[in-house]
């Protein structure tokens, strides 16, 4: 994969679960980290006094594949719109800056469903390493069916 110094993410799908119950989970971006991350991340947490009703609110979290830190924070949420941004604060493994919204719509002919989108926007370091921007690059793709996953009605 080639890498570009700044590189953009869309990707959306469908949740099956109403806008409601979606955002009542996703406005936590330690659930986030938790639901799209798993065991992947480690020692995921508010720092410097955030919390979830709190905007702008810092978070921290391992990645556990390059023991990389990694230092966000909600810059702004808007509870009408169920929309969050949120950026990273600290360059980490080989991105220099993180900017990403999240946003929940509701589908009109299908109050119990959702839409679920996240936008991302990265600016690699000058001297990142490949190998391991691609793992985040690839980790970050599947991020929303993680999503998706999480609502799913269980399989018997």
């Amino acid at each position: 994969m080639a890498i570009q110094r700044k590189h953009t993410m869309f990707h959306s799908t469908i949740v099956e679960a109403d806008p409601d119950t979606v955002w009542s989970v996703v406005r936590d971006a330690l659930q986030v980290v938790q639901i799209v991350s798993g065991p992947a991340a480690k020692d995921v947490g508010w720092a410097d006094g955030g919390a979830v009703e709190r905007v702008p609110s810092r978070y921290d979290f391992t990645l556990v594949f390059c023991d990389g830190l990694v230092q966000q924070e909600v810059a702004g949420r808007s509870e009408v719109d169920r929309s969050q941004t949120y950026r990273a604060i600290a360059p980490t493994t080989g991105v220099d800056a993180y900017v990403a919204t999240i946003r929940v719509r509701e589908i009109t002919n299908d109050p119990a469903r959702s839409y679920f989108e996240w936008s991302r926007e990265l600016t690699i370091a000058e001297d990142h390493d490949p190998e391991t921007v691609e793992g985040i690059i690839t980790m970050m793709e599947k991020q929303t069916d993680a999503i998706r996953d999480h609502f799913a009605a269980p399989k018997n």
